[in-house]
């Protein structure tokens, strides 16, 4: 007999969907050299993103849970690469967190 296993979901914690939100509707983006995620500071964005963790929330969460956890990774997300030298010679906001230490 066969023994099948169910597929693992593709993001597994609150805060991975939270960053997939983000990621889709163009709130955050992954700075292309170095992984980092960088918050882009579109308005518009954030507002999608809100009405989207309202309204469709992942299975199982509350959607004030859900709401909570995209004003919790916008929170922890810089708006610049801390890796990236700007053209003064300084380095980014250390706010910035990698996106391969986020547990997809």
């Amino acid at each position: 007999m066969l023994a099948t296993n169910k597929p693992r979901p593709a993001i597994r914690t609150l805060e991975g969907w939270a960053i997939s939100v983000l990621l889709e509707v163009g709130a955050i983006r992954e700075c292309e050299e170095h992984g980092w995620m960088q918050d882009r500071t579109d308005p518009h964005a954030r507002e999608h993103a809100f009405d989207l963790a309202q309204q469709d929330p992942p299975p199982g969460v509350s959607s004030q849970a859900a709401s909570v956890a995209i004003a919790e990774v916008l929170d922890s997300i810089g708006d610049a690469c801390p890796e990236c030298v700007s053209s003064d010679g300084a380095k980014g906001t250390p706010r910035s967190t990698p996106a391969a230490d986020f547990p997809f």
